[in-house]
């Protein structure tokens, strides 16, 4: 299930960063921070939510943060690193409106990671949004969202709203999680 938000997040900075330079690619598009929203999907008895931080493209690679929640089995939660490989000619194409194919990887946090393969088609509505289709195995299920995508300002804006907290038990440091909107308002507050 860790792959699927990865993929998700990979794909949709592709999709996003590709409309974003009609017909070409450049530097503003491509360093452009990528929204994808919550998306879930049913399973047995339950859901499994997949929600994505917000991610930053680098090296033509997008990364940040996923996480899955699965009600009520929480045992199943799980949350880790995203990278998908997003090529400028595939920026290019989605400028030009169509859907391209993506793929990339989601790392499981703590000790024993286990990575994932991810796959994704992404979408564009216009330059600025569009949707995702993205899937992966867990286990022999096949778990595919179909989340929402859109672009908010440079990478710099959200790498400005992460937040640190200690953690109460240990005393740690722990960072908080980012909401979709917090990232889009930092996107423009610290341009």
């Amino acid at each position: 299930m860790r792959t699927i938000p990865v993929l998700l997040a990979l794909f949709a900075a592709a999709c996003g960063g590709a409309r974003a330079a009609a017909g070409s690619t450049n530097s503003t598009a491509a360093n452009r921070v990528l929204i994808i929203d919550p998306s879930s999907m049913p399973v047995a008895a339950g859901k499994a939510t997949l929600t994505i931080g917000p991610l930053l493209r680098t090296g033509g690679v997008y990364s940040g943060d996923y996480k899955i929640s699965v009600f009520p089995y929480f045992y199943n939660n799980e949350s880790g690193r995203l990278a998908i490989v997003v090529s400028d000619e595939s920026l290019a194409g989605m400028a030009q409106g169509k859907a391209v194919a993506i793929i990339g990887s989601a790392t499981t946090g703590g000790k024993g990671g286990r990575t994932r393969h991810i796959d994704a088609t992404a979408t564009p509505a216009d330059l600025n949004q569009g949707t995702l289709k993205l899937w992966f195995m867990a286990g022999d299920r096949k778990m595919i969202f179909e989340p929402a995508y859109h672009f908010a300002g440079n990478g710099t804006a959200a790498v400005a709203v992460k937040t640190i907290e200690t953690n109460p038990a240990s005393g740690a440091p722990r960072r908080l999680p980012v909401s979709h909107r917090q990232a889009l308002d930092a996107a423009f507050l610290f341009p």
